[in-house]
């Protein structure tokens, strides 16, 4: 697995099971449109594993479960949606106190309330490490893919970048503040009202970044065939994440770019951007010899692109 990586494994998982012809959007997005009597659903499932995304001594049971509820109600978003409801399933370990178990799924509940959506159902299990999965169905007037940008389309995100990386940063060294930082990587807060802004507004494509920027948009230049090139000094940059990267000897835009779970919604439109929105970039037809992809100010970005499972 670590040879192989996430994404090509969802690749040849998807060879293997085939063309699925009765499905609008398929596996691929951040969310599968289906169809449905009237229209069609949304719907996306995603996990959480204790130890790789999240940790009980970092935060709280209802920091969990806001952060695991956002995270799916964010890919709800990310396809200019609004999630209706989420079905929650946990792996527990028997030794684990009840009361964490109800902090947790006030956490879900608090998070839920804020697009209005609610807990539908779920299931419960032994597990030697605490695993939370959890499926969002939603519904958009019109979903937007991440695969259909085109040369010539402005690159905008909403949202903030680089704050839940500064804070997580911050975690590891064994610190707890600045405490905007912190919160951030505990409890994200998606711009849950961007994803139906933006596909009202005509967005051509559109992804949340949840794993870094560089590497969410990547998906969006090779699905689309473009390169899409950032301008650095386009970006807004939290006095926070300098204090962070300052602190650390990093960089600051080194956690804009590849600081991952602060679930904004990074996307390509052909015409005006959306009020709220920070053009970045744009994305044009690659050149002679030139694949796909992303470039920071006309080059490849050097080191790490974002989060990487099984790395």
């Amino acid at each position: 697995m670590a040879d192989v990586g996430e994404f090509a494994l969802i690749a040849l998982i998807r060879e293997r099971l085939g063309v699925t012809s009765g499905l609008i959007i398929g596996p691929g997005d951040d969310a599968a449109e289906i169809p449905a009597p009237g229209g069609s659903l949304l719907i996306s499932s995603d996990l959480l594993v204790e130890g790789r995304h999240f940790r009980r001594d970092w935060s709280s049971a209802e920091d969990v479960g806001r952060k695991a509820a956002a995270a799916n109600l964010s890919d709800i978003n990310a396809m200019g949606g609004t999630a209706t409801a989420l079905t929650v399933s946990l792996g527990l370990p028997g030794d684990l106190g009840v009361d964490w178990v109800m902090q947790l799924a006030d956490g879900l509940a608090a998070e839920c309330a804020v697009v209005g959506a609610e807990i539908a159902g779920g299931d419960v299990t032994a597990s030697d490490a605490i695993v939370i999965a959890i499926s969002a169905v939603g519904h958009a007037s019109r979903a937007v893919r991440r695969d259909t940008a085109a040369a010539g389309d402005a690159i905008a995100f909403a949202g903030n970048l680089g704050l839940a990386g500064a804070g997580f940063a911050t975690l590891s060294r064994g610190f707890r503040s600045p405490r905007a930082v912190v919160d951030a990587h505990r409890v994200p807060t998606p711009p849950y009202t961007a994803g139906p802004q933006a596909a009202a507004a005509g967005a051509t494509a559109l992804i949340d970044v949840s794993d870094g920027l560089l590497a969410d948009l990547g998906h969006i230049a090779r699905g689309s065939g473009v390169v899409v090139d950032l301008d650095s000094s386009a970006f807004p940059i939290s006095e926070w994440v300098v204090t962070v990267a300052d602190a650390l000897g990093s960089e600051p835009l080194r956690y804009i770019l590849t600081g991952g779970d602060d679930y904004a919604l990074v996307g390509s439109f052909d015409g005006d951007i959306p009020e709220g929105w920070t053009r970045i970039g744009i994305a044009r037809h690659p050149e002679l010899g030139e694949e796909p992809g992303v470039l920071v100010d006309g080059a490849p970005y050097e080191g790490a692109q974002g989060h990487q499972h099984f790395r």
